[in-house]
């Protein structure tokens, strides 16, 4: 991480932590769950390197960044606040945005809410959602999946007592789980014996992440635990309804979309990944990368990497 900047930002009322390399137009990244600005190395390198200065924050919750202790200040509102605040008290005026996980509704929203600032936008693994008539979850209950993950997530308290059990074995089985390497996909699904015996052990070595790169997340995770990142989740009906007033909304900057093919939530989000072309104007393309899991942007960094600079030049 020598190569990196970092340093502290106070920005929408807390107290963000960031990463960053280069300079040039400006590429702002958010992460996911359980995730760390740390995710986009290879990213910030390959762009620092192409004329780009990239930043990635530790998200709201995460890391070396605040975590509030009210769930209720996990809004997406607060989200897209906390990148809208950070660029502004870096004196930035535009960026493109780039999300990944929980990080990719926060760009398209971000997107959507502000054209001004936001000049292109890139998902990763999770495409653009219309605001349906009820929220996704609201959605779930009524087709009985009550143990899908974000379900199981929703009661305070629950989920931290299995995770926090063991925190190593709770990041490392997440890291694996959704990877490319299991040959069966996971199903989303909670079993009986609770979220962490859901998720399975490596039955070999993730290449892409080294035992130096793991203990990053390692180190993170036993100081904050995970507490922060589980409260985005419990703010999905929430933000059902604070964002009514962006129905019909539409992302008519420069977008992307990429994901893995063996990312086990990709087969669930198959038709909205399909519908991008009609649902965000600005939709230049979709890239699926084969062999890759959950975490593309670090399984399979050179492919990211190329696509990314590739949509940078043409969201000029």
């Amino acid at each position: 991480m020598s190569e990196f900047k970092e340093h502290d930002v106070v920005a929408n009322g807390i107290r963000q932590h960031v990463i960053e390399a280069g300079s040039g137009p400006v590429v702002l990244f958010c992460h996911g769950f359980p995730d760390l600005g740390y995710t986009w190395r290879h990213q910030i390198r390959a762009l620092a390197d192409a004329g780009y200065r990239a930043i990635a924050p530790d998200m709201r919750g995460y890391g070396r960044t605040e975590a509030p202790s009210a769930i209720d200040s996990y809004t997406i509102l607060h989200l897209v606040g906390d990148m809208v605040g950070l660029l502004n008290a870096m004196e930035i005026e535009k960026a493109v945005i780039v999300g990944h996980d929980w990080g990719a509704p926060v760009a398209w929203t971000a997107a959507q809410m502000r054209p001004d600032i936001f000049t292109g936008v890139m998902g990763l693994c999770v495409p653009f959602a219309p605001r349906g008539p009820v929220s996704s979850l609201e959605a779930m209950r009524r087709a009985g999946r009550h143990q899908f993950y974000q379900l199981y997530f929703q009661q305070p308290g629950v989920a931290e007592a299995d995770f926090h059990k063991d925190i190593d074995a709770t990041i490392r089985r997440m890291m694996w789980t959704l990877s490319a390497g299991p040959a069966e996909r996971w199903s989303g699904m909670i079993g009986a014996e609770g979220a962490l015996d859901a998720l399975a052990e490596p039955t070999e070595q993730m290449g892409w992440l080294s035992a130096e790169e793991f203990a990053v997340y390692s180190t993170a995770f036993n100081s904050s635990g995970l507490s922060g990142g589980l409260n985005w989740y419990r703010n999905i009906d929430r933000n059902w309804e604070l964002t009514a007033p962006m129905q019909n909304a539409v992302i008519r900057q420069p977008a992307w979309f990429i994901a893995g093919e063996r990312d086990p939530i990709y087969p669930l989000l198959k038709p909205m990944v399909e519908a991008l072309p009609k649902t965000v104007p600005g939709h230049l393309g979709t890239t699926i990368i084969p062999n890759a899991g959950h975490w593309v942007q670090q399984e399979a960094s050179s492919q990211v990497n190329e696509v990314l600079i590739d949509f940078l030049k043409r969201a000029r």
